[in-house]
C-alpha cells in the first residue's frame, strides 16, 4: 500500500483488520516502517504492507527522511507481493513530486494497481472522476480497478477486499489467523508508546522523537526466588527510551512536574495491557541524542536502517 503523508494508509489498514493494528495520527511521519498486517476471514488470507507516507526529503543530511522514502518504495520490489493498492485523497488534484515517485515505482513493479481514492466522505461519498483520471494517466498499463473509499466511515472496504482477492493467487495462508502483524512485540510497544506521543504532543516534538525498547520481560522471565521482583514477577515489564535532539525536547516531553510523561505512560500502559493481557509495569525515561535523525549508527540501533 503506496500514498503521500496522510492519506490515511494506517486507518485503512485498521479498517480491514477491524482492529487498531497501526498507529493514526494526522502528523507526517506516524508511520515509520514497511510493516505486514494479515487480513483474515473464513475462505482467503491477505498481507497487507502498510508503507511510511512518501515523500521526498529536502535535504541529503535527512537521514531518516531518505529511509522512510526507501521504506516506501522498496516494499514494491518484493518478488512476493501480487498487487499494490494506491491510496490517494478525494479532491487533492495537485501532482507532487512524491505522486511521480510512486507512479514511477508502481509502473516498474508492474503489479496490477488499485486506484484507491479515500477520504470520499469529504466529497458526499460521489466517486471523484477527476482525481482518478488525473492519477491513473500517471500508470502505464492504467489502474487494474478504481475505488472511492472512507476507511475512517467504513465505506466499500468490502469492495476493496473483493477485488482484491480476484487478484490474487490461491496459496496456503502464510500466518496463523491469530496473527495482526508480522512484527516483534518489542516493536509493537515502541509503536504504542510513539503513537502516544504523536497524539499528546504538538508541532515538532513528535518528529524529533523516537522510542528506543531497552528491556523487555514477560512475567516468566523473572527470577523465581529473588525477592527483589516479588512486585514486577506478575506483571509484563518494559523500560523504554524516549530519543529526542535537544534538552528544550526532553524539557516538553517530561513536562512541569514530570506531567507529560506520566500521561504518555498511563495511556501507554493501558493500551499495552489491553493488547498483552497482562499487567504492564512501564519505565519510561528521556535521553538527549543530538540529530539522531542524521546518524546513520544511531538509525541503526533504533530499527531504521
Amino acid at each position: 500500500m503506496l500514498g503521500r503523508p496522510n492519506t490515511g494508509k494506517s486507518s485503512l489498514i485498521n479498517a480491514l483488520l477491524k482492529t487498531r493494528a497501526a498507529i493514526v495520527s494526522p502528523k507526517p511521519q506516524t508511520t515509520r516502517n514497511a510493516v505486514r498486517c494479515i487480513y483474515n476471514d473464513n475462505n482467503s488470507q491477505i498481507i497487507f504492507v502498510d508503507t511510511p507516507g512518501l515523500y521526498i526529503p529536502a535535504h541529503k543530511k535527512d537521514r531518516l527522511g531518505h529511509f522512510l522514502a526507501d521504506a516506501a518504495l522498496s516494499a514494491l520490489k518484493d518478488d512476493e507481493i501480487d498487487a499494490a493498492v494506491w491510496l490517494i485523497e478525494a479532491g487533492f488534484n495537485k501532482i507532487t513530486p512524491e505522486d511521480l515517485e510512486a507512479a514511477k515505482a508502481l509502473n516498474a513493479a508492474n503489479k496490477p494497481v488499485i486506484l484507491a481514492i479515500n477520504k470520499v466522505d469529504k466529497v458526499n461519498n460521489k466517486f471523484p472522476a477527476e482525481t482518478a483520471k488525473i492519477f491513473e494517466n500517471l500508470l502505464t498499463r492504467g489502474a487494474a480497478m478504481k475505488i472511492a473509499l472512507s476507511a475512517k466511515f467504513d465505506f466499500n472496504i468490502n469492495k476493496l477486499i473483493e477485488s482484491l482477492k480476484a487478484m490474487l493467487p490461491e496459496g496456503e495462508p502464510w500466518y496463523d489467523p491469530d496473527i495482526l502483524m508480522d512484527t516483534t512485540e518489542r516493536f509493537m510497544a515502541a509503536e504504542i508508546i510513539r503513537g502516544k506521543i504523536l497524539n499528546l504532543l504538538r508541532d515538532e516534538v513528535p518528529h524529533c522523537t523516537a522510542v528506543e525498547i531497552e528491556e523487555y520481560k514477560s512475567p516468566d522471565e523473572f527470577p523465581v526466588h529473588d525477592n527483589n521482583f516479588n512486585k514486577l514477577r506478575e506483571r509484563l515489564y518494559i523500560r523504554a527510551a524516549l530519543v529526542v535532539e535537544t534538552d528544550g525536547q526532553k524539557a516538553i516531553l517530561i513536562g512541569a512536574g514530570g506531567k507529560m510523561i506520566k500521561r504518555i505512560g498511563q495511556s501507554a500502559r493501558a493500551e499495552l495491557e489491553e493488547i498483552t493481557g497482562f499487567k504492564v509495569y512501564l519505565e519510561l525515561w528521556v535521553k538527549v541524542a543530538a540529530k539522531w535523525r542524521q546518524s546513520d549508527l544511531i538509525l541503526k540501533r533504533l530499527g531504521y536502517a
